[in-house]
């Protein structure tokens, strides 16, 4: 397999996992109330296998199941993703004891994981975390602080989370907080997304060395090894949002009359079509180039990761917005596909490191990496 085509194997995986989507998840996801962790189709992702996959995957097939449940069900794409970003610091630096624990839960879906990195004053910049771990006796500490813009808070069963033990970029360390820890309590905020976003508070919040995830002053690396990973994926959840967009766009364009035949008869329209295909074919092209790099153990991922990020959640953003202008005002009636894609589609250029952020990233790795030759 190279980095720009799929075995057909997998192409059939990705076919079986839309049809699992539309036939088995959508119904859950439906039945969901927006803004709360829907357990029923959490589990269900447990019995099918998926969150398990989570941990036994590699990047590209990461990509693949996420592109492929957004394309038939952004619900269900959600909540298993979210299991793995919360999750995934558990399984590369947890200990024998809160692996043993906590991911056999997660993997079955009956334990609902959530990653607690961004701060009402640091979100973009992670080293300006300010909750603080502070020192309770030998190997312990009482987390104080806030967390907001946290998926799944304030409903999930335990939480990853980063606090400052020390000053400087070398004193952050990551904990694994049970969500019945005493002093720790949250809120949900009513977000344009539909998938639970809340805020956490601690009030000196009991931890101890047991629950450090990875080592002491070292938890910058746990969250960005964490987001390397899953930034790809993200840009996989784009890909799979825009091909949904585009094939319904398609599908309108040439059933729809207007000025004496169908809208895909129209220079504008077809020509419209033609880009929106033109950048979610490179969006997906990028994004398994930058998975199939993280799993070779290329020296350049975080480049990649980014790149691939950027690029798929911008090209969907466009892409999605011009099936919106494609298909006029039933797109924007609450139910219609579009309307929810559209809802859904602008949360990934912020999160996991908002575009901007993925520009410098890139443009640092670039220089970092460039042999510049004599200037003739």
């Amino acid at each position: 397999m190279t980095a720009f085509s799929l075995e057909p194997a997998q192409t059939a995986w990705c076919a079986k996992l839309r049809a699992l989507g539309e036939e088995r998840l959508r119904p859950l996801a439906e039945k969901g109330e927006e803004g709360h962790v829907n357990r029923p189709l959490v589990a269900e992702l447990g019995r099918l296998g998926l969150l398990e996959r989570l941990f036994t995957s590699g990047a590209l097939d990461l990509c693949l199941m996420r592109e492929s449940l957004a394309y038939a069900c952004t619900e269900a794409e959600t909540a298993l993703a979210l299991q793995g970003l919360g999750a995934h610091p558990v399984h590369a630096h947890g200990t024998p004891a809160q692996r043993e624990r906590w991911l056999p839960k997660v993997a079955d879906g009956s334990a609902v994981a959530a990653f607690a990195l961004t701060e009402p004053g640091a979100g973009s910049d992670a080293a300006a975390l300010s909750l603080a771990a502070e020192p309770d006796g030998p190997g312990r500490w009482r987390l104080t602080g806030d967390k907001r813009w946290i998926s799944n808070a304030p409903e999930a069963d335990f939480y990853t989370v980063f606090a400052r033990t020390a000053p400087g970029p070398h004193g952050v360390t990551a904990f694994l907080v049970p969500a019945d820890r005493p002093g720790l309590t949250g809120t949900g905020l009513e977000m344009l997304s539909p998938h639970p976003i809340g805020a956490l508070a601690f009030d000196a919040v009991p931890v101890t060395a047991d629950d450090v995830l990875g080592e002491e002053g070292h938890g910058l690396r746990v969250a960005l090894g964490t987001l390397t990973l899953f930034r790809p994926s993200v840009g996989a959840f784009a890909v799979g949002m825009a091909q949904a967009a585009l094939d319904a766009s398609l599908a309108h364009t040439a059933e729809r009359e207007a000025f004496g035949g169908p809208l895909s008869d129209l220079q504008t329209v077809a020509h419209q079509v033609a880009e929106m295909a033109l950048r979610t074919e490179a969006a997906r092209l990028m994004v398994y180039a930058a998975a199939s790099a993280y799993d070779r153990g290329d020296p350049d991922v975080p480049r990649r990761a980014a790149m691939a990020k950027l690029l798929a959640t911008e090209a969907a953003q466009y892409v999605v917005d011009a099936a919106v202008q494609l298909h006029g005002a039933r797109a924007l009636r609450r139910g219609h596909l579009l309307e929810h894609l559209y809802r859904e589609v602008r949360a990934p250029r912020i999160y996991e490191g908002a575009s901007e952020v993925q520009r410098g990233i890139i443009a640092k790795e670039t220089y970092r990496t460039s042999t510049r030759g004599p200037v003739v």
